[in-house]
Formats: C-alpha cells, sequence, structure tokens
C-alpha cells in the first residue's frame, strides 16, 4: 500500500491515501497527519518538536501493550506469568513492529526530514516501529478502545497464529522453515541479498528466501539477519497457506 505523495508537507491527501489502505476513516483527520510527522521534519522545518509523533508513541506504547497482554491473557489460559511476559516481549519488541509496518508500507507515509529520506532513515527499525505506535495511538483516541484492540488483533494476526500454534513464543522463523521444507523432502532454503540501502549506521538490507528455486518470502531489516528472519517468516505464512 505504497504512497507517490510528495513528501515535503503532511496533506490532507496523503492522510487521505493512508486512510484509504487502512480501510477506514479518522473523525479528526489532524491525529493521522501528526502520527506521520518525524522529529525530523520538525527540526527542518522550524516546527515545535510537539508537531512530531513522538507523543503520541508514548501513548501508543501502552496501548499496544495493554492489548496485547490482555489478547494473551485470554488467549493462553493455561500459560504463567514467565510465559506470557516471554510471548508480550515478542510481540511488542521493535524488530516485530518494525516488520508490521513493512507489511503497511507505513515507512513511504511517514513525513521526514531530506537528511532520513536520503539515506533511507524512514526505513530503520526504530523509526517504523515508533510510527507504528504514534498510528496505533491516533486510532485509540480517534476510534476508542474496542475500535483500536480490533485493529491491534489485525496487526499482529500473523505473529498470534504462530504464537498459539506453538503453544509459547515464536520460534527462530529460520530454523522452522528449514523444518517445514525438509519435512516435505525439498532441499534447505537459501537467501538472496537483494539491496542494502541508507548510510553505514543505519542500513537497511533486503532479502529473497529461496525454496526449491523459488522465491517464497521477502524480508527487510536494520541487520542482515533481522531480512532473513523476516524474510522467513513471510514464507513460512505463504507455505502454511498452500499446505
Amino acid at each position: 500500500m505504497g504512497s507517490s505523495r510528495d513528501k515535503t508537507t503532511p496533506t490532507r491527501a496523503s492522510v487521505k491515501a493512508l486512510e484509504t489502505a487502512l480501510g477506514f476513516s479518522f473523525k479528526d483527520p489532524s491525529l493521522l497527519r501528526l502520527a506521520l510527522v518525524h522529529s525530523s521534519y520538525c527540526n527542518e522545518h522550524g516546527l515545535d518538536p510537539g508537531q512530531s509523533y513522538e507523543r503520541l508513541e508514548f501513548l501508543g506504547d501502552a496501548v499496544l501493550e495493554l492489548a496485547v497482554s490482555t489478547e494473551l491473557y485470554l488467549r493462553f489460559p493455561d500459560a504463567n506469568e514467565g510465559e506470557l511476559t516471554k510471548i508480550r516481549s515478542s510481540l511488542v519488541r521493535r524488530e516485530t513492529l518494525a516488520e508490521i509496518a513493512r507489511r503497511m508500507d507505513l515507512g513511504s507515509y511517514l513525513f521526514v526530514g531530506k537528511g532520513v529520506e536520503t539515506s533511507n532513515g524512514h526505513q530503520q527499525d526504530s523509526v517504523l516501529a515508533a510510527a507504528l505506535e504514534a498510528l496505533v495511538a491516533a486510532v485509540y483516541i480517534d476510534q476508542g478502545n474496542e475500535f483500536t484492540r480490533q485493529f491491534i488483533l489485525k496487526l499482529i494476526d500473523a505473529e498470534l497464529a504462530q504464537a498459539e500454534l506453538q503453544g509459547g513464543p515464536p520460534e527462530n522463523p529460520k530454523s522452522l522453515l528449514q523444518e517445514m521444507v525438509q519435512g516435505q523432502g525439498l532441499e534447505p532454503p537459501t537467501y538472496k541479498l537483494v539491496s542494502s540501502e541508507g548510510p553505514d549506521h543505519g542500513p537497511v538490507f533486503t532479502v529473497d528466501v529461496l525454496v526449491d528455486g523459488q522465491v517464497v518470502g521477502t524480508g527487510a531489516g536494520g541487520k542482515k539477519s533481522e531480512a532473513e528472519g523476516a524474510a522467513a517468516r513471510a514464507a513460512l505464512a505463504t507455505l502454511s497457506g498452500e499446505i
């Protein structure tokens, strides 16, 4: 759900494009617009820091953790506190949130400073995870608790399903993928680096995973290992649907 908009000014059109991708409209579109503004954009345009998504990020972190904690409590009645904590940590950690944001192509809607844009910084895990938390907060303020809970569950549906299937925190996706394909009598999956963009201090790697010579998943991350893990998770989702 990419966006080809001009990134120089947070516009009504850019907000509408994301609303279309999300599948619902905000009662107060300014909340969504605020959730898309990175602090570097404010710095570059002489705006007050309060006009970036950082305050929303603060709230979104709490909203996300509460929704996930509640769902895990209900979904895993036999899990103890320690087990629930491990599952929650795997779901709300930066890398997972960034992967979800990439699935939404959220980075393409962000308003960032030219330096961040040039270095592809809007695709870094830290930026994407923070933006997703800000988006969750904007939805919460605008739409209320129950709507937001359902929104969050939809976002993390794949990760929740994997945790439920395993009865605990998701295992290493590369190991799971290898077990799956070898169980079908196929050769182990191979990983191919597609691209490496951005500066040395904040690169974004994109990796394909191939099974039997065919690309079955693509992932991105701030480290090559993270990109491979994301690609493996994408492949697991694809192949599980075919079994």
